[in-house]
């Protein structure tokens, strides 16, 4: 009889593996194998990949990039009312309205957003998760209350409910980052579930269940692992999100008051007393915004796609 159940606990484990595992047309590569393969052969995927590692680098070795102190006032005797310097010799972009070189900001500026955008989104997958694991593992009234709370959630528009957060715990970087990860939490959530409740319903969550298999088991470790791929595409499209939300709330006076800390929203609000003198002080972190946001995009997308069988060919 051990023999038998070892043969249907190992057919178990090959129904599993299939659930996740790509067309025959692929050449019998795994998922991840060919997604990469694909993603290779994508140019769109490509520009993303490298505009996210390009930011990485710049977040990770700002220090060294750099070219100033980015809180060290410089060039103050040529600021007057009605002029602020522009690129010289040092100060490739310039400076800002005190005196403070405006390339060195915005390299330190892209540390605060990578770290806001990654620690929200962590917070956010990992509470999301939870809920959605409980909900599409147990169903029942578990799943009712937490899908009715999560929809609680989503019913407040997120920009108002990342506001309402970051007033209530109060001006600094991690009430920021609390508040846009209570705005993902309903995402991960209602994705994770769904993919949950299309794998109970696979053949081999099936067959476990009928040969008497624990239904944690089953759970965490076939149809949780099976579930991931959307969430985890997901929670790359979630990071350029979150950097948006991060300037907006910033932009609005919400986010770290501390100045030794250049912030790409913080510095496109102060630009705007002096969009009539230096209109590149708005102009620089707004495109610094929209490159590494669509940079991603279009990784999470692709990477969306490379995943998802109604897109393979």
């Amino acid at each position: 009889m051990t023999a038998v159940g070892d043969v249907r606990r190992r057919r178990i484990d090959e129904l599993a593996a299939k659930a996740g595992a790509i067309p025959e047309g692929d050449g019998g590569l795994s998922l991840t194998r060919s997604a990469i393969r694909r993603l290779r052969r994508d140019p769109v995927a490509i520009i993303g990949a490298v505009i996210v590692v390009v930011f990485l680098v710049v977040a990770a070795f700002a220090p060294l990039l750099a070219p100033k102190d980015p809180v060290t006032q410089y060039l103050l005797s040529e600021i007057r009312p009605g002029l602020i310097p522009g690129p010289q010799e040092g100060f490739p972009l310039g400076v800002d309205n005190l005196g403070r070189d405006l390339l060195s900001r915005l390299i330190y500026g892209s540390r605060q957003s990578l770290m806001i955008g990654v620690v929200s989104t962590v917070l956010g997958l990992v509470v999301g998760m939870t809920l959605g694991v409980l909900a599409g593992a147990f169903g029942g009234w578990v799943d009712t209350v937490v899908m009715r709370f999560v929809d609680i959630i989503l019913s407040i528009p997120g920009l108002l409910m990342a506001i309402t957060v970051s007033v209530l715990l109060g001006q600094n970087q991690y009430s920021l980052m609390i508040a846009i990860a209570v705005v993902q939490v309903p995402v991960f959530a209602r994705l994770l579930r769904g993919s949950m409740l299309a794998q109970r319903g696979s053949d081999y969550a099936v067959a476990a269940q009928a040969l008497g298999v624990k239904k944690g088991r089953i759970v965490f470790g076939h149809v949780l692992p099976n579930s991931l791929s959307p969430v985890i595409v997901q929670a790359t499209l979630s990071l350029a999100t979150a950097i948006i939300e991060a300037a907006a709330l910033s932009f609005l006076g919400l986010g770290d008051p501390d100045i030794a800390r250049p912030e790409w929203g913080a510095m496109l609000a102060n630009a705007q007393d002096f969009l009539s003198v230096r209109p590149w002080l708005a102009i620089w972190p707004a495109l610094c915004i929209i490159v590494v946001a669509l940079g991603f995009t279009l990784l999470g997308e692709r990477l969306r796609e490379a995943l998802d069988p109604k897109f393979r060919r």
